[in-house]
């Protein structure tokens, strides 16, 4: 075991303040998840369209995305991680209950693109945190713990969300107050996050590609290509519902994929540092592909717990090892500003990727959406086999 700057690193072991952070992860994402399956459902009934909820989301995402690079340059540059994990998760705490004060779709618009700036702002810190405070050979186990955690609290979001929602009589704007509870106590416990260890490398002034090889930039170019397939999760709960699936059950059934999820995410992370990430990813692209061409056809509400259990596997092997993959390509004074090109270039291109999918929605047909998603992400999990460099 390593103790470096006050935080206890083991080959074996999760740091406890890797612990912390998950904690932190687990009440944030309790929070969110008590919102997010509602949003969808609660825009429809404001009169917005596929189209609109495409905007809305892909919007509130690239907004995060465009906040993680600088926030994690600027973390590179200042060597001060923890004070801009806190500004960001106490952004997203004080606008969550403010969702239960929307009056049309600009409102919710407007909140969505405000929550999304405080993930962006702490997301490429926090997972700096995380490195840090790991060993590379066990780096993707720190992953998968955190995002283990992480999926645990948006499992219980969707659970307390069920079990409130009869007591408030269906009433959407009660959940979304509710939220402030458990987004508080994050913010709270992230006062006990130590920072990383140091880096005694001198962080270059400029936000650029230099320094990076061309494996690195390779990838991000095949996870732009794939994001176009990724668009907003928003679609796949109005597909449930379009299939027959009562709202009641709608945050029980994202509760269920993230069960999955979170009992993946773990063992997913531990198969990556043994049989080398790449492998893993790509396998996670190919069953995603196979998920969305499963929502192209569905045609039971049975079949789409089915399908969400299979995008539960997916999420839980593939996001953590794409995280850890980037920090393994990445040079050791530019971690946090190569997790912040990766979430910008995930997250900006879910802006026209869910655009593109409420068109294709909206004047072809639900079925043709996803069937052009799944292609896509055929096509990434091919180009993904020429990366070279890592396992």
């Amino acid at each position: 075991m390593k103790n470096v700057d006050n935080v206890s690193i083991s080959k074996n072991r999760i740091s406890s303040n890797i612990v912390k952070l998950g904690f932190v992860s687990f009440f944030t994402d309790t929070s969110t998840d008590m919102i997010y399956p509602l949003l969808p459902l609660f825009l429809r009934q404001l009169g917005a369209g596929s189209i609109l909820i495409g905007l809305i989301e892909g919007l509130a995402e690239s907004s995060s995305s465009i906040f993680k690079v600088f926030s994690g340059w600027l973390s590179d540059r200042i060597r001060k991680r923890k004070i801009l994990v806190v500004i960001g998760y106490s952004i997203s705490s004080v606008i969550k209950p403010l969702f239960g004060f929307s009056r049309n779709v600009i409102d919710v618009l407007f909140l969505r693109f405000t929550e999304r700036i405080g993930k962006g702002i702490r997301t490429a810190p926090r997972d700096a945190i995380i490195a840090e405070s790991s060993l590379k050979e066990s780096r993707g186990r720190a992953f998968g713990f955190h995002r283990g955690m992480d999926t645990l609290g948006a499992v219980a979001g969707p659970i307390l969300a069920f079990l409130l929602l009869p007591l408030f009589k269906y009433n959407y704007r009660a959940i979304f107050f509710i939220s402030v509870i458990p987004a508080a106590i994050a913010v709270l416990l992230m006062f006990f996050v130590k920072e990383g260890k140091k880096i005694k490398e001198k962080t270059t002034r400029e936000l650029s590609f230099s320094g990076y090889g061309k494996t690195f930039i390779f990838f991000i170019i095949i996870i732009g290509i794939f994001s176009l397939a990724n668009s907003s999760n928003a679609f796949l709960i109005l597909r449930a519902q379009d299939v027959g699936v009562k709202p009641l059950f709608i945050p029980l059934l994202w509760g269920f994929f993230n069960i999955v999820y979170a009992l993946v995410s773990f063992p997913g992370g531990i198969l990556s540092d043994k049989i080398g990430r790449k492998a893993v990813i790509i396998t996670g692209m190919i069953l995603y592909a196979l998920v969305y061409f499963g929502f192209a056809t569905v045609l039971l509400p049975s079949h789409v717990w089915f399908l969400f259990f299979f995008y539960g596997v997916y999420y839980g092997i593939t996001e953590c090892n794409l995280r850890a993959f980037i920090v393994d390509l990445s040079p050791e004074e530019k971690k946090a500003t190569a997790i912040g090109i990766y979430h910008t270039t995930v997250g900006v291109i879910v802006f026209p990727a869910s655009l593109l999918m409420g068109i294709l929605w909206r004047y072809i047909n639900p079925a043709f959406a996803f069937g052009f998603c799944g292609t896509i992400a055929f096509i990434s999990a091919f180009l993904l086999f020429f990366v070279k460099g890592e396992r």
